[in-house]
């Protein structure tokens, strides 16, 4: 949108919205245009959310009896809070992103079809009054569908002078040069692409359990991928100097990375300990989703496990903490999955718990950024 107004007025007043142009200019102002829009319409949304009710049940089961009198204040928090970080990423992308970049439509679609997937499952928690939504079943039907369309459209919807490149997986730390960097994948990019958007979107869901820790890791991996998207769309950058895959649509990708960690921070603003509200699967699938997708929009997304180390480690806790349930007698690795429950049941206050992830997703961030450079 915003762009559109350059193009118009770039004949007239061209030494005035010149600014419009720059990718960085429009990525900043997507940015703390997104944190604005979850800054004032924070607490409307709030109460609102109170208003009809939309509360938080906590599990209550014998087995998690301590975590629920360390989370027992929490309920009745109002869930569904990630419309705000949805609705804000989507309108700042529309109002400073140029709409005719692929990438950025399959941006939002991918995150408007996990937000409305997150927001039946929510909806269905608060409706029954249990901690259970949709069935898992139907989840991974739609992810898994969802990642079929995303494929079908990176293989068909491609640059004129990048035929193919979308459907390559590339590898940390080798350069485009290597013999070995670039794999092409074909219609297999859907076992690829699935598992980053499916896996990435749950992992996400299982990190959002403390006030503040999931949103927290959110905008540190956003802020990193809109590096990476820049990094990837320009030729001189990404060709030329940094040895990584390039393509033009990258670009642009990262004012919807921006918006992000605006809309983010916004959240952040509400949802930091003691949360006034939970993003709940509307905001926490959206948003796994949503890296996912940019990840794989700048060829980065084996990175993505760098980057994303505390997702990755969540999700990895869960599995082996089932796994070990079933094959050890009913033995368990963890007091308690995600891993983060498990350091609370030792006795770490919520807050060091949600820190002590932050210090780490930033660790994280700086390794995953340090293979644009180190390169062989």
């Amino acid at each position: 949108m915003i762009y559109w107004i350059y193009e118009l007025l770039e004949k007239d007043f061209e030494s005035f919205v010149r600014v419009l142009r720059y990718v960085s200019s429009r990525s900043l102002a997507a940015a703390l245009f997104a944190f604005l829009i979850s800054l004032i319409m924070g607490k409307w949304v709030i109460r609102k959310l109170l208003a009809l009710k939309i509360g938080q049940p906590i599990r209550t089961a014998e087995e998690v009896h301590k975590l629920h009198e360390l989370h027992g204040k929490k309920q009745g928090t109002p869930t569904m809070g990630g419309v705000l970080i949805l609705g804000s990423v989507v309108i700042s992308t529309l109002l400073f992103a140029r709409l005719d970049n692929p990438f950025i439509w399959l941006c939002l679609v991918v995150t408007v079809v996990l937000g409305t997937l997150g927001f039946l499952d929510d909806y269905a928690k608060v409706t029954k009054k249990t901690s259970d939504g949709v069935s898992a079943r139907f989840k991974m039907g739609v992810q898994a569908a969802l990642a079929i369309g995303v494929t079908a459209f990176l293989i068909f919807v491609e640059h004129p002078e990048h035929g193919g490149l979308m459907t390559k997986l590339f590898f940390p730390f080798l350069n485009v040069g290597s013999t070995f960097s670039g794999l092409q994948l074909g219609w297999f990019a859907i076992l690829l692409f699935g598992g980053v958007i499916v896996g990435c979107s749950n992992a996400v869901n299982l990190t959002d359990g403390l006030d503040g820790l999931a949103i927290g890791c959110t905008i540190i991996v956003a802020a990193t991928y809109a590096v990476f998207n820049y990094t990837a769309g320009r030729a001189d950058w990404a060709a030329e100097y940094l040895f990584i895959p390039h393509h033009p649509w990258s670009t642009e990708v990262t004012v919807f990375c921006m918006a992000i960690v605006g809309a983010g921070m916004g959240f952040l603003w509400f949802n930091s300990y003691p949360a006034s509200v939970f993003m709940g699967d509307t905001g926490s699938l959206a948003i796994g989703g949503m890296l996912g997708t940019v990840a794989i929009c700048c060829k980065q997304e084996l990175t993505l496990v760098i980057v994303g180390g505390v997702f990755v480690m969540e999700a990895l806790s869960v599995i082996l903490q089932v796994g070990s349930f079933k094959m050890r007698g009913g033995k368990r690795l963890f007091k308690m999955a995600p891993i983060h429950h498990h350091f609370e049941l030792k006795g770490w206050p919520e807050t060091k718990v949600i820190m002590r992830f932050w210090i780490l997703a930033l660790l994280c961030a700086g390794v995953g950024l340090a293979t644009l450079k180190l390169r062989v």
